[in-house]
């Protein structure tokens, strides 16, 4: 069974290398120069089932206009982007109904903790193979500056245990005694909770080397291949139309992120996935900033991830439509938010040193990745895990491939499908 998975991300390279690993015959495309060059570069390297939950929270709609063409706060809405975001900003808000929004927690959080256990799977298998991206399962640390956020996130973690969440409540004195880089801001923290389940790792590094191990086994990779149009006869996929020809497939994997709308739009599909930018810094770490836990800062809403010798720094949410543009303001923005947690930090912005990166996440108008077959037989989708995108990546990647081999998947998928 010949597969064409488009795009070359942690998304596509995950579901080629489950597809291929099965024995199916797997051709995968992407129009960049090499994998990983897309959201999947530079993102804030946490893997959390801990922190699952969609962005859409009860209330997102006033904080969007709250925040509106504010380029310092830390959810932006750009209003030249708002015409392409109707439809979708639409959905968006309905699924931010409580109702909808603990739902799609839950899912999200089954999903993120079936693929943490599938990534340590592979690290412990594919290590000997060269497989080695600064993986940590070291947990990760939610600080506090407010005791009703704190009180607010104990109670939303505690309704969350039947989902494999645990964490710890960890007081001020804990908190240094595990993280002494903290130690400066001691005054302003209330407390954290540690989530010993969470891991961290390089998106772009694991993606690399697992599409590396994937071609010595089989895996034919195209970079520099723009996907044209994909060609249906009689009701199902049979060859996707490229710049450099056709390719005859049994099955078809969508996984190009926000341009996956682009390529079912012909096929009377409608996606509801729509690009949301991010930010992040990555600098070396010295005596003066270094850190042995990464941390999500509650109240400045950034995170910090150790990887390796590396630090990396992210925040932001910027609805900007397909603005790729880097604005320095805003990454330097990022450190500012960061320093105020973690003092160590430079107190000046240096994009020679810091290379700040910005990528585009494919979110879903209802928060939860969009999985499986769809109403055209032989065409499957991975898309829309917007921020999430690192976690499920694994998970995601075995549930579409037992719909793609017809195989019983892990747990149901009904309510992940388009």
């Amino acid at each position: 069974m010949r597969v064409v998975v488009i795009g070359a991300g942690v998304i596509g390279v995950t579901t080629a290398w489950y597809l291929q690993e099965a024995g199916a015959e797997v051709v995968l495309v992407d129009a960049a120069p090499a994998p990983a060059t897309g959201s999947s570069q530079a993102n804030g390297g946490m893997l959390h089932a801990s922190h699952a939950e969609p962005w859409n929270t009860p209330g997102v709609g006033l904080d969007l206009l709250r925040f509106l063409g504010r380029t310092e706060s830390p959810l932006l809405l750009r209003p030249r982007a708002l015409p392409g975001l109707t439809g979708w900003g639409l959905r968006f808000l309905w699924n931010s109904r409580r109702s909808l929004f603990e739902q799609h927690t839950r899912l999200n959080a089954q999903l993120a903790a079936f693929s943490l256990r599938e990534i340590d799977r592979l690290q412990r298998e594919l290590a000997s193979e060269g497989l080695d991206f600064d993986f940590r399962r070291c947990g990760i640390l939610k600080l506090f500056q407010d005791p009703a956020s704190q009180a607010h996130n104990r109670s939303a973690s505690e309704a969350m245990r039947d989902e494999d969440v645990r964490f710890e409540d960890w007081d001020v004195e804990r908190i240094i005694a595990e993280e002494p880089a903290l130690a400066p801001v001691r005054d302003r923290l209330c407390g954290g909770l540690f989530f010993p389940g969470d891991a961290i790792g390089d998106a772009a590094r694991f993606t690399e080397q697992l599409l590396a191990i994937g071609q010595r086994r089989g895996i034919r990779y195209y970079p520099n291949v723009t996907v044209r149009r994909l060609r249906t006869h009689r009701g199902r996929i049979d060859a996707v139309e490229t710049s450099e020809g056709p390719i005859a497939a049994d099955a078809c994997v969508v996984a190009n992120g926000y341009h996956a709308p682009d390529l079912l739009r012909p096929l009377g599909l409608h996606l509801p996935v729509a690009p949301v930018k991010g930010y992040s810094l990555t600098l070396p770490m010295n005596a003066d900033c270094r850190l042995n836990l990464p941390l999500i800062d509650d109240a400045n809403k950034v995170v910090m991830t150790p990887l390796g010798n590396r630090l990396r720094l992210a925040g932001t949410a910027e609805f900007a439509g397909r603005d790729r543009h880097l604005n320095i303001e805003r990454a330097a923005n990022v450190l500012d938010q960061c320093r105020r947690t973690l003092t160590g930090l430079p107190a000046t912005f240096d994009p020679q040193t810091m290379a700040p990166w910005t990528g585009l996440r494919p979110m879903s108008a209802r928060g939860t990745p969009i999985l499986g077959p769809t109403t055209i037989e032989g065409l499957h989708l991975n898309t829309g895990s917007g921020h999430l995108g690192w976690t499920f990546a694994c998970g995601a990647a075995a549930l579409v491939r037992a719909g793609v081999l017809g195989e019983s998947p892990s747990f149901p998928m009904d309510d992940l499908r388009l």
